[in-house]
């Protein structure tokens, strides 16, 4: 039990390593005071541009994928139904969302999560990518795409075969995303939300 437990404090570790802050930082940018104020792809990508922002797009999900496999290896587990890959993964996003060394303001978790889900499931990895790329081609708006990508992700999941704590582990980084999501949920709704791709 111990190799899992340090696994997921690892995790939590490595989510709490904040790429947009670090990334802006090397352009001599407090990505919290500048567009959304929201450390994430999408607001380096509106006040940085394209090669920032695809620094932290990577940065972020390759957190969920050293993630995911640590757990995996410390408790020995199978892919796909192996719940303390699951648990290391959530830690991470966890990470993101709440970091320790950025004073718990982190981000949205959408490419930590990401990397989790390329790890664990990479057929339903690859398939949100693409639901991912033709939403935000139809919408230009990265919050609209994220949340349909939560959606998506639910029922490819169990066509995937999971199951049990490690689809209840799946499931509570959806909702994190959601949760994560409700100021961008509230602005949708009134149709004042910004958009932060590239028209």
């Amino acid at each position: 039990m111990l190799p899992e437990v340090l696994a997921v404090a690892g995790a939590y570790l490595i989510g709490s390593v904040d790429f947009a802050v670090l990334v802006a930082r090397l352009h001599d940018v407090d990505i919290h005071q500048v567009g959304s104020g929201n450390p994430g792809t999408s607001n380096v990508l509106r006040t940085l541009g394209r090669g920032p922002a695809a620094m932290v797009l990577v940065g972020d999900t390759v957190k969920g994928v050293i993630a995911a496999a640590m757990g995996l290896v410390a408790s020995k587990g199978r892919l796909p139904l192996a719940p303390w890959a699951y648990s290391a993964g959530l830690a991470a996003v966890l990470g993101h969302c709440y970091p320790i060394f950025h004073r718990f303001k982190g981000g949205k978790g959408v490419a930590t999560s990401a990397g989790v889900i390329f790890f664990v499931m990479p057929v339903v990895g690859v398939i949100l990518a693409a639901v991912f790329s033709i939403a935000a081609k139809l919408s230009k708006v990265a919050s609209i795409s994220s949340l349909i990508v939560v959606v998506v992700a639910i029922p490819l999941a169990l066509w995937q075969g999971l199951r049990g704590p490690s689809l209840a582990l799946f499931l509570a980084m959806l909702a994190l995303i959601v949760y994560r999501h409700k100021g961008n949920i509230s602005r949708i709704i009134h149709r004042s939300e910004r958009k932060a791709l590239p028209t």
